[in-house]
């Protein structure tokens, strides 16, 4: 299916569903929706760091410190947070993502709840190359030097700078 068709459930700014649309409407009309991001680390404590592709309908070429997605119609967000890993990721058996905290992303143009998780993955990962141009697994000091240095999706980068804030241990 082509993502810009996949069917959305629209939210108020409480959180609660009060229609539904397709993904393309949603982003043209700036239609509140629900989204995951899943800090993936590997065995070593390293995160998982990648560019989204230039075909990524939003924020086409930048750098994620998350992986995710949008939450589809009728999805739980811990539905969708394991769903969204796997298959960025490119890797099946993940445990459950650890949810860590929501917040209301807004930054004048789009909207959307954001459920932030964390998740360990110790399989070998095979991102999906409709999604990922690049990625690797840093260590924190080397993603906290390129937040400066690289150009980064601002909701993700939202979503680092409330989970860096509140004193959640990445080590």
């Amino acid at each position: 299916m082509n993502p810009a068709d996949e069917i959305l459930d629209i939210v108020d700014e409480q959180d609660t569903v009060i229609g539904q649309a397709r993904r393309a409407d949603a982003y043209a009309r700036n239609l509140r929706h629900r989204c995951v991001f899943i800090l993936a680390t590997d065995a070593a404590g390293r995160i998982f760091v990648h560019r989204r592709t230039p075909e990524k309908l939003v924020f086409p070429s930048l750098y994620d410190m998350f992986v995710g997605g949008v939450v589809g119609a009728g999805e739980s967000y811990d539905g969708a947070a394991l769903r969204e890993a796997e298959e960025e990721l490119g890797v099946c058996g993940l445990p459950q993502p650890v949810p860590l905290f929501k917040f209301l992303y807004e930054n004048g143009e789009q909207s959307w709840w954001s459920a932030v998780y964390e998740v360990r993955c110790e399989l070998p990962v095979n991102p999906q190359v409709e999604e990922v141009a690049w990625h690797d697994f840093l260590p924190l000091a080397e993603l906290e030097r390129r937040i400066g240095a690289w150009e980064w999706v601002p909701d993700g980068l939202a979503a680092w700078r409330r989970l860096r804030a509140s004193g959640i241990d990445l080590s």
